[in-house]
C-alpha cells in the first residue's frame, strides 16, 4: 500500500496546513503562557513541529501493517503503546539535542527545554495517537473506495457477460430452416439456391461482425433486418411485405446491437407462418417525449392455432433494455384485433 503523504499532493497539503496550525499555536502558548522569547518560541515550534512531521509521515508504515487483517485488537494496542513511547522519546530527545545546540549559549533556555521534558513527551504521546486515528481513518476509506471500485467493475463484467449472454439468444431455427430451403431448392431453383445462400452468408457476417458492440445505428439494425427478411423471402415468396416510417431525428439514433431481431423473427413465426393472407411488416421509429420510440408491427391471422416457443425474444430485448438503461418500462406490447404490436422506447 503506498503512502498517501506522498502519492496524494491533497493530503500532504493538509497536512501541511495542519502543521503551520499547529506551529502557530505553539508559538502562541510558550510566549504566552510561559513566557518565552519570541525568536526562541519561533526556532522551538519550528524544530519540534518538523520533527513531528517526519515522525508522522513514517507512522503511516506503522499503522499500515498494523491491522485487523494482520493483528488482534489487544496485539494492535501494545504495538501502537510501544511506538508511542519510542516516536515521542525519539521526538523529545531529538528536539532537546537541536535547540541545545542551537541555544548552546543561552543556559536558562536549556533549562526550560529540559523542565518540559514530561509534558513534551505527553503531548507527543497525544500527537501520537491523533496522527495514527487520522492514518487509520484514511486506510479504511481507501480501503472502502477500492472495495466499491472492485465491485463497481464486477457488475460491470458480469452486466457485460449477460447482455453478451442475451444477444448470443438470438433464434438460431431460422438458420437450419434456411438450409433445409436451399437444401431443397439446390434441386429445383438452383438459381433462387444460389440467392439465398449469399444472403443468408451476408446476414450472418452482419451479425458476428455485432458480436463485440454493444449499439448500432437504427440504420444498420435496419440493413440487417432486411438481409434476413430476403431470406425468408425467398422461402414464402409473396406471403408477406416489409415497409418502413422513420423520422428524421431517427437517423442517427443508436440502439442495442440485434434487438430488433427477434421481434422480426416472431413476426415471421407467428404471423407469415400462420397466416393465409398476405402479411405486413411494419417498422416506425418517431419522438415520444424524452424518448424515440421504435414500432415493431404485424397483422396475423386471430383464429390460427398459436405455434408452440420458448418465448424468449421479448423477455430477451426486456432484459437488455433494462441492463443497458436501468429502466424496465422500455417495451409495451399490445395485441389489438389482428395486429400485434411491440413498443421499444429508447432514452435520447
Amino acid at each position: 500500500m503506498g503512502n498517501p503523504f506522498i502519492k496524494n499532493i491533497k493530503i500532504f497539503t493538509i497536512y501541511l496546513l495542519v502543521w503551520v496550525f499547529i506551529s502557530l499555536i505553539h508559538n502562541v502558548v510558550i510566549v504566552f503562557l510561559l513566557d518565552v522569547k519570541i525568536e526562541h518560541a519561533f526556532v522551538e515550534s519550528i524544530v519540534f513541529n518538523t520533527i513531528y512531521f517526519l515522525l508522522g509521515i513514517s507512522l503511516w508504515y506503522t499503522v499500515s501493517y498494523n491491522t485487523l487483517e494482520n493483528y488482534t485488537p489487544l496485539k494492535i494496542f501494545v504495538n501502537h503503546s510501544a511506538a508511542a513511547i519510542i516516536t515521542s522519546a525519539i521526538w523529545v530527545l531529538a528536539g532537546y539535542y537541536i535547540l541545545t545546540n542551537i541555544f548552546k549559549d543561552e543556559p536558562l533556555y536549556k533549562t526550560y527545554l529540559f523542565n518540559s521534558g514530561i509534558w513534551r513527551f505527553m503531548i507527543g504521546i497525544f500527537f501520537y495517537a491523533i496522527i495514527v486515528a487520522v492514518d487509520y481513518v484514511i486506510i479504511y476509506y481507501n480501503n472502502f473506495q477500492q472495495k466499491l471500485f472492485r465491485e463497481s467493475e464486477l457488475n460491470t463484467l458480469v452486466k457485460e457477460a449477460e447482455l453478451k449472454s442475451l444477444k448470443y439468444q438470438i433464434n438460431p431455427h431460422f438458420i437450419f430452416n434456411s438450409l433445409n430451403s436451399i437444401s431443397s431448392l439446390t434441386l429445383s431453383d438452383p438459381e433462387k439456391a444460389r440467392d439465398m445462400t449469399i444472403k443468408l452468408s451476408s446476414f450472418l457476417r452482419s451479425t458476428l461482425s455485432k458480436n463485440e458492440k454493444q449499439k448500432s445505428k437504427l440504420t444498420e439494425e435496419i440493413t440487417n433486418a432486411k438481409l434476413y427478411l430476403d431470406i425468408e423471402k425467398i422461402r414464402f415468396a409473396d406471403k408477406f411485405e416489409f415497409t418502413e416510417e422513420l423520422e428524421s431525428e431517427c437517423n442517427d439514433l443508436e440502439i442495442p446491437s440485434m434487438i430488433l431481431q427477434p421481434l422480426f423473427e416472431n413476426a415471421i413465426k407467428h404471423g407469415v407462418y400462420e397466416s393465409i393472407d398476405k402479411v405486413t411488416i411494419k417498422l416506425k421509429c418517431k419522438p415520444d417525449k424524452e424518448y424515440l420510440k421504435i414500432i415493431v408491427e404485424n397483422n396475423f391471422d386471430p383464429e390460427a392455432v398459436p405455434r408452440k416457443g420458448e418465448g424468449i425474444g421479448i423477455k430477451n430485448i426486456k432484459n437488455r433494455l433494462k441492463l443497458i438503461y436501468n429502466q424496465d418500462n422500455l417495451v409495451t406490447v399490445e395485441k389489438l384485433n389482428s395486429i400485434f404490436r411491440v413498443n421499444i422506447f429508447i432514452p435520447r
